[in-house]
């Protein structure tokens, strides 16, 4: 009989973000030997065959989204008798605390945040309701996982939520896959450059109308260059028709979902995170892990406190067109045609560490679940 402790990842699919790479990553990361591991997704989307690992159980729920797929997943949860379940993105965190008091006894949760809350509630990005959510539910959960220690000082002081509950762990990223591609630059740029590329979910938090408008500016210098934006979401027309009113088409692509964006890294001049709410985007530590110089908006206080005063990368004075293109000239100005930076600060985001803190994590929160059981 199978000894190995249930370990239930959740996310609501893959092919988005950078929460679902994060759980892809972990699938690919986590000890196979140590855990029996199974990944719950709440739609059917088609996944790419290298993305999650053969000895991963997949269980797709078949929900058309989130707030549909309670009864499928307490019966999934039911059935699998999982140890743990980490979820991994916020609107899924609710649902899983909601329905907690129906799990098994045993079963330990923990919920990934990848926001900072007040943040988030001050943009007016989430719904209004999100904030109760947030303080009714969030502290049922057994931990929580923060990207940065300035996000999980926000969730404590806006919750009252315990210190114990709360865990900084990073981002995996894996490096070593992203700085072994070595694709035909030519193939996905074109024209003399410079060469810029941007990589998120097409919504309003994320920036890209900003990035249109600091790029036409852009342009008035650098008439050649080029932007390469890739990713997919609801804000993709109103970003076309923005496209189309600054007579960018020629000039600014749009290639959808791309499952592994170093495949554009190579020929890139630049990466750029024009983001006006980001607690710590994956795309970002990944365009790091390939040594691209980096150019960001100060979307959070992890990000400015990561990359202010870094060598190759470059820091917007506040949130808007006007400063990323400051920024941008600036930089642009500095680096040579293909400049690469080792931005060794993101050695502490590889795999390896990454996935080593959260099996600490999980074997904690499995000790303190003997330790339960015993004194009952």
């Amino acid at each position: 009989m199978d000894q190995r402790p249930i370990v239930l990842l959740l996310i609501p699919h893959l092919g988005g973000g950078g929460a679902e790479r994060v759980i892809a990553l972990l699938t690919r990361g986590l000890s196979a030997r140590k855990y029996d591991l199974h990944l719950g997704l709440v739609t059917d989307s088609v996944i790419a065959p290298d993305e999650v690992p053969s000895w991963v159980r997949i269980h797709a729920l078949g929900a058309p989204r989130v707030r549909s797929a309670a009864l499928p997943l307490l019966r999934l949860v039911r059935q699998l008798e999982p140890d743990v379940i980490l979820s991994g993105m916020a609107h899924l965190n609710f649902l899983v605390l909601l329905l907690r008091p129906l799990f098994p006894r045993k079963t330990r949760v923990m919920v990934r945040q990848n926001a900072t809350v007040s943040g988030d509630l001050a943009s007016c990005s989430v719904p209004r309701y999100t904030g109760i959510f947030y303080r009714l539910l969030y502290p049922a959960a057994d931990r929580i996982v923060c990207q940065t220690r300035t996000m999980a000082t926000d969730l404590a002081t806006w919750l009252g939520v315990g210190e114990t509950q709360l865990e900084v762990l990073p981002n995996p990223v894996d490096a070593d896959a992203i700085r072994q591609v070595r694709p035909d630059a030519e193939s996905h740029w074109w024209g003399p450059g410079p060469h810029l590329l941007a990589v998120g979910r097409l919504s309003r938090e994320k920036g890209f109308d900003l990035l249109l408008e600091s790029f036409a500016s852009l342009r008035l210098k650098f008439p050649e260059a080029q932007l390469t934006i890739l990713g997919a979401g609801p804000e993709r027309e109103a970003l076309l028709a923005l496209r189309a009113l600054l007579q960018l088409e020629g000039s600014v692509q749009f290639e959808g979902h791309v499952p592994h964006p170093e495949q554009f890294f190579a020929g890139a001049s630049l990466f750029v995170l024009p983001s006006r709410q980001d607690a710590l985007p994956n795309a970002l530590l990944e365009a790091a892990a390939g040594g691209l110089p980096l150019v960001a908006l100060p979307a959070s206080e992890g990000v400015a406190n990561l990359l202010a005063g870094k060598l190759g990368a470059w820091l917007g004075a506040d949130v808007s067109s006007r400063a990323l293109t400051q920024a941008l000239l600036e930089a642009l100005s500095s680096i040579e045609s293909g400049q690469r930076f080792p931005h060794s600060w993101v050695e502490s985001f590889r795999m390896d560490c990454a996935v080593e803190g959260y099996e600490r994590l999980i074997d904690a929160m499995l000790d303190s679940q003997i330790l339960r059981e015993r004194a009952r």
